[in-house]
């Protein structure tokens, strides 16, 4: 993959949220049935991969294949019933390259049973001879601050992205060009900038084929103007105008802000699904659940001692599963964790990702899902539950337990979501 993945030369905005938070104190809808061996869904037959008839969509980048295999069902709460303890694992950018990071991850997710959100940057599906297709607002044409790719490094892509689509996994944007900070950075765009950059990201995808050359190769496996349902916006910048932009196309998430480890709400029309704070060990702050902001943290977002890899990667470890424990152990907020395909300061941070799903994703009360059936989950729940979910701070159990605490009568599950029961004739 010939890209300029260097994510760290755009994460401007990232590094300055990491320093002044170190002052704190501190599935889809398918009918096809729980995955199989998803802890704490309800267990069913394991759909096959589709068998329907391809049909192929614009040039072929895409095809609809029928519905996403392994996915489980949503299950709206029962009166007393403990929530499962969700857990989110998303990578930004989700390009293949040399490091082969994404398959890495794929098989790890596979292994521990596991379901996890890939963020595709479209320039990722983008060669560089066709950079100026991509007209980024604010910039000239073919501008990008994490570069473009080759035929090779977009085939490899490709490859993952539908093994990890019929695996499960779910297909969302990091948009395209990573601009941030001041000078037309993504914090400075409008809805109608936002509409734009959506719109190429789509594009890029659906059109790979044609950009390429490829022309005999297989497609995705899905339609990604379905399948695109949200995304985390560059160095988590712009969310405001992005979430009117968002909401008016049809997403219905967002993962761009920073949140305590407390049960989610809606805002503008989206599921608020927003990085989380967790314990730094060691420290007396807390910082996001994300790779970056303790390599930032570590060792200011540059390589630093080599004698100190180990401990920082056992820290980072350390802190998500510190921020699992209270969750779990307390208010049962679903913990989302966001990284990337980076192998910063050794590739400790990644080692450390790997030992947290193994140690979390195979706990029986623990459901490891993408953020889109995470949605899912929330879509079919009695607003009033999650609002009283909503009352309990980080790490705070309820007293009574929560056999008494949600043991009122929730209300009929809303018609047309999904896991609601079929109506009566």
């Amino acid at each position: 993959m010939a890209v300029t993945k260097k994510i760290a030369a755009g994460v401007v905005a990232v590094a300055a949220c990491a320093a002044s938070l170190a002052g704190c104190g501190a599935g889809t809808t398918g009918s096809s049935g729980a995955k199989e061996g998803a802890h704490g869904a309800k267990k069913a037959a394991p759909a096959p991969a589709p068998k329907s008839a391809v049909r192929l969509i614009g040039d072929g980048s895409t095809a609809y294949t029928g519905a996403q295999p392994y996915q489980p069902r949503p299950e709206r709460l029962k009166p007393g019933q403990k929530p499962p303890q969700f857990v989110v694992f998303s990578w930004d950018g989700a390009g293949e390259d040399s490091q082969r990071l994404f398959s890495r991850f794929r098989k790890v997710a596979k292994a521990n049973k596991a379901t996890m959100t890939y963020f595709l940057s479209g320039v990722y599906m983008l060669p560089e001879d066709k950079r100026d297709l991509y007209e980024p607002p604010q910039h000239s044409p073919g501008s990008s601050d994490i570069g473009f790719n080759d035929e090779q490094g977009i085939a490899d892509t490709v490859k993952q992205l539908r093994l990890a689509w019929l695996e499960g996994g779910e297909i969302g944007t990091h948009f395209n060009g990573h601009f941030c900070g001041s000078g037309g950075g993504v914090g400075e765009w409008s809805v109608e900038d936002w509409k734009d950059e959506i719109a190429q990201a789509k594009r890029f995808v659906k059109s790979w084929k044609t950009t390429t050359g490829m022309k005999k190769a297989s497609p995705l496996p899905f339609d990604y103007e379905k399948e695109l349902v949200g995304g985390r916006t560059p160095c988590l910048e712009g969310q405001k105008n992005f979430m009117s932009a968002a909401r008016e196309l049809g997403f219905r998430y967002d993962t761009s802000g920073v949140n305590d480890q407390v049960w989610p709400a809606k805002k503008q029309g989206l599921w608020d699904l927003s990085m989380q704070l967790v314990p730094v060990p060691g420290r007396s702050f807390e910082t996001l659940t994300m790779d970056y902001n303790f390599y930032m943290n570590q060792s200011g977002a540059r390589a630093g001692d080599e004698s100190r890899h180990e401990y920082w990667g056992d820290q980072f470890r350390d802190g998500l599963l510190k921020g699992f424990e209270r969750a779990h152990d307390g208010n049962r907020a679903p913990l989302l964790i966001g990284n990337h395909f980076e192998s910063w300061n050794g590739g400790v941070y990644m080692r450390a990702v790997e030992e947290v799903i193994e140690r979390v994703c195979t706990k029986a009360d623990v459901r490891c899902v993408s953020f889109r059936q995470l949605a899912d989950w929330l879509d079919v729940q009695d607003p009033q539950t999650l609002a009283k979910m909503r009352t309990l701070g980080v790490g705070e159990a309820p007293k009574e337990g929560w056999k008494t605490f949600l043991a009122g009568r929730p209300a009929p599950a809303p018609k047309g979501v999904p896991g609601a029961p079929a109506a009566k004739r």
